[in-house]
C-alpha cells in the first residue's frame, strides 16, 4: 500500500537526495518558483526549549519554501506512544515527522504507523550514521526512522581511589571486581559498583550490555527466541556475582537511575554504570561531593581487547505514513540528520549527535570527555525488534530481578525467560 501511494515520489526523492548525498551532503535549496508547503514536526522539549527552534529556523532559510509548524508531544513517552497510535492509526496526515523513541520502530512499523523510509531514500543516506544506529532503527530489513541523537551507557570512575590504590582505569568486568574488592578492603569506599537492578524496563538495557558482551542475543538473525543459552547464564552469573560478592549492595535490586547517581555521588561507590547525564551530575559541585574526582569510559567487556557494549538510547525521526508531503518530509530529515545541524546539537545543546563524521570532529570531541568517546562507542539495542517489545522487555527485566534478588535460581529464570517471550511474540504475556 505505502509503496503504490508514494512510488513516484519516492523515485524522485531518492533520485534528487542521490545526488545531493553524492556532492555536499545537504539539499540544495528548494526554488523560490516552487510552491509554499508547510510540514508539522511533532515533537518533546527534548531537553533544551531552544533546539527545535534554533534547528527549524535554519532548515526554512536553506528551505524558503518549506515551513515547518511545530507541535509539542505529551510530557510522557507512554502517552505521546498512545496519542500517535491513535491519530496516526485513524489515518490522520499530519503530523508529517514526528520524534519517537529509539524503542518504536518495530512496533510502529508492524502497526503501519511508519514509513520504510529505507524505501524513500537511498542506501548511501543511512551510511552517514554511527554503526549499530541503524540496525536499532530497523525492523524485517527495512529502515523505519532516522537516528536524530543518542544516548548511551558509560563506567564512571573514582579517579582518586584508583590512583591512591595504585590500580588501573578496569577494562573488564573481571576487573570492576576485583579492584572493587581492593577498594572495599582498604576502607576507601562502601560499595564497589552501582547499576540499575529494579524491576524496570533500565535493568533491559543493563542486562543486554552484559548479554551482548558475552555473544548472546534475545532473537536470532530469523527471529526465533534465543535467550535460554550459554550466553545468558554467564550474564546473569556475572551480574548475580556483584551482589553475592558484595562489590554491589543488595539493595541494587531497587535501584533505578537515581538512586544509583545518587549513591556514586554521595561517594560511597568507586564505580557507575549509568547514562551521560551523569558525567554533568557527578561533577557539579553542588549535586556530588566527588567532583572533580570522577573519570569515565566506555563501558567494560570480558576481554580486555574487545570494547564492551552500550545499549541505545535517544531519539530517532519518524515519517506519518499518510503524510501529503513525502519529498518535504525527507528533505527535513536529511537535513536534522546532516553534518550541519547535528554539530549544532552537539556544540550548542550538548546532544552526542548520531552522524559518524560529527561524531569525529576534533572540534566537537573537545566538549566533554562523554563526546570525546562517542565514536567509540560499540552500540547494542535493546531487543525492541518486536512489535511486542513491551512485554518481551518485562519478560526480561522481571526475571532479572528475581535472579538478583535470589527468588530464582538462573536455569529456571531462563526457561521462564524463553516461555514468557514466546507467549508475548503470540500476543500476550
Amino acid at each position: 500500500m505505502l509503496k503504490s501511494r508514494h512510488a513516484s515520489t519516492a523515485l524522485a526523492v531518492t533520485t534528487s537526495l542521490g545526488a545531493v548525498l553524492a556532492t555536499a551532503g545537504l539539499t540544495a535549496p528548494v526554488a523560490s518558483a516552487a510552491p509554499k508547503v508547510t510540514i508539522v514536526w511533532e515533537a518533546g522539549a527534548i531537553t533544551h526549549t531552544t533546539l527545535r527552534k534554533t534547528l527549524i529556523s535554519m532548515f526554512e532559510k536553506q528551505h524558503p519554501n518549506i515551513t515547518v509548524k511545530l507541535v509539542n508531544e505529551a510530557p510522557s513517552t507512554d502517552t505521546t506512544r498512545a496519542q500517535l497510535t491513535t491519530q496516526i492509526g485513524s489515518g490522520a496526515t499530519t503530523p508529517d515527522v514526528y520524534l519517537g523513541d529509539v524503542i518504536w520502530p518495530a512496533q510502529f512499523g508492524h502497526n503501519q504507523l511508519a514509513v520504510p523510509i529505507s524505501k524513500e531514500l537511498p542506501k548511501s543516506f543511512f551510511s552517514r550514521f554511527a554503526p549499530g544506529l541503524v540496525a536499532g532503527a530497523s525492523y524485517q530489513g527495512q529502515v523505519y526512522a532516522a537516528p536524530f541523537f543518542v544516548d548511551s551507557a558509560f563506567l564512571y570512575y573514582r579517579k582518586d581511589l584508583l590512583k591512591k590504590a595504585h590500580l588501573p582505569i578496569p577494562k573488564t568486568w573481571a576487573q570492576v571486581e576485583s579492584e572493587s574488592k581492593i577498594l572495599q578492603k582498604k576502607h576507601l569506599v562502601r560499595y564497589g559498583f552501582v547499576w540499575q537492578g529494579n524491576s524496570y524496563e533500565g535493568l533491559t538495557c543493563d542486562f543486554m550490555e552484559y548479554l551482548a558482551d558475552a555473544g548472546g542475543k534475545v532473537f536470532n538473525a530469523n527471529g526465533s527466541i534465543a535467550i535460554n543459552s550459554p550466553q545468558t547464564a554467564k550474564a546473569l552469573t556475572t551480574m548475580k556475582n556483584f551482589i553475592t560478592t558484595g562489590v554491589t549492595p543488595k539493595s541494587v535490586t531497587g535501584f533505578e537511575e537515581a538512586e544509583s547517581m545518587n549513591a556514586f555521588a554521595a561517594g560511597q561507590s568507586a564505580f557507575l554504570r549509568n547514562w551521560s547525564y551523569a558525567w554533568t551530575v557527578s561533577n557539579d559541585k553542588s549535586q556530588s561531593k566527588v567532583a572533580g574526582n570522577v573519570g569515565v569510559v566506555r563501558l567494560p567487556s570480558y576481554s580486555a581487547n574487545q570494547p564492551g557494549y552500550s545499549c541505545i538510547g535517544g531519539w530517532d525521526l519518524y515519517v506519518n505514513p499518510h503524510t501529503k508531503h513525502m519529498q518535504q518530509d525527507l528533505q527535513f530529515i536529511e537535513f536534522m540528520t546532516s553534518p550541519k545541524a547535528q554539530t549544532i546539537l552537539a556544540e550548542k545543546y550538548n546532544e552526542i549527535p548520531t552522524n559518524a563524521s560529527v561524531q569525529r570532529n576534533p572540534e566537537v570531541k573537545k566538549i566533554s570527555p562523554i563526546m570525546a568517546l562517542a565514536s567509540k562507542i560499540h552500540f547494542v539495542s535493546r531487543p525492541s525488534n518486536s512489535p511486542q517489545y513491551a512485554a518481551v522487555s518485562q519478560a526480561i527485566y522481571a526475571n532479572v530481578n528475581q535472579v538478583l534478588a535470589g527468588g530464582e535460581s538462573i536455569p529456571a529464570a531462563l526457561k521462564k525467560m524463553q516461555q514468557q517471550i514466546q507467549s508475548a511474540n503470540n500476543g500476550g504475556l
